[in-house]
């Protein structure tokens, strides 16, 4: 299992919903590895190349599989930094396991068996978020197809459960739960705060709520947290309702990870 992801110190998955430029990709990873060396913090750089996954065929996509993994290929490079990202078709899990650290399974698709096995083929992390129309029970499944190919390097993603249209609330008992199938577990704050499809053909969302989710989670034993940020998350190209301001996350970390510490103190 990848170290950053099992030693007992906070770990935080951080960056744009997706690449929009390289420049921005850079000052955005630059940003948030100093953020979090100051608050000895283990930071994991996250961006999608690509959305297939968007509510609308005309919303922006991203650079594409080889652009977008250059340009994580350069971010890793140039800031020495542990890389994930998403991926939607079995074929493109073995060139993005050449270039990542951690494959992330969408929430949407962590049912799709040749998905999960591929990944697995990879013998990278696997992060398999949990659907939003999934409990915590059927989470096993997914974790069956990756270990019973040969991968046990897992972690688990909370994201919220749908609630009604357009809404979705988290059950934290999710946490607690998936934390004994013995993989890490990881809170997706922002996404979490998503109203999907509530906005005109794109995701609404609440991002105001995403610290308490996120504090709410370390207590109930998540061992990481997964924040989508923009410099300005009103002209962002996806995902912008519910992301958080650059600016204001230093606030933030700092918050959280004095909880982690709290939480920490109880079980020692």
């Amino acid at each position: 299992m990848n170290n950053i992801l099992t030693e007992n110190r906070l770990f935080v998955i951080s960056g744009p919903c997706v690449i929009e430029s390289r420049d921005m990709i850079f000052t955005i990873a630059e940003t948030l590895k100093e953020l979090t060396a100051k608050l000895d913090i283990n930071y994991i750089f996250k961006a999608s190349f690509d959305k297939a996954n968007r509510s609308s065929i005309s919303s922006f996509r991203g650079p594409g599989l080889d652009d977008g993994l250059k340009i994580l290929e350069d971010v890793k490079k140039e800031f020495d930094l542990v890389i994930t990202t998403d991926i939607h078709e079995p074929s493109q899990a073995q060139p993005v396991g050449e270039v990542v650290d951690i494959i992330q399974i969408p929430a949407f698709l962590c049912r799709q068996t040749d998905l999960l096995v591929e990944s697995a083929k990879t013998g990278k992390v696997v992060n398999i978020k949990k659907a939003q129309f999934l409990g915590h029970e059927d989470m096993i499944h997914a974790v069956k197809k990756v270990s019973e190919s040969g991968n046990d390097n897992i972690a688990l993603t909370e994201r919220g459960t749908m609630f009604g249209y357009g809404n979705l609330v988290v059950d934290f008992r999710n946490i607690i739960e998936m934390k004994k199938l013995g993989f890490p577990v990881i809170m997706d704050a922002t996404h979490a705060t998503q109203r999907p499809g509530g906005s005109a053909g794109v995701s609404g969302g609440n991002p105001e709520y995403a610290p308490y989710l996120a504090k709410n989670a370390l207590m109930c034993g998540a061992d990481g947290l997964f924040f989508e940020v923009h410099p300005d998350p009103s002209v962002a190209k996806s995902d912008g309702s519910n992301m958080i301001q650059l600016a204001n996350f230093e606030k933030i970390l700092e918050e959280l990870k004095a909880v982690y510490e709290l939480k920490k103190s109880f079980s020692s």
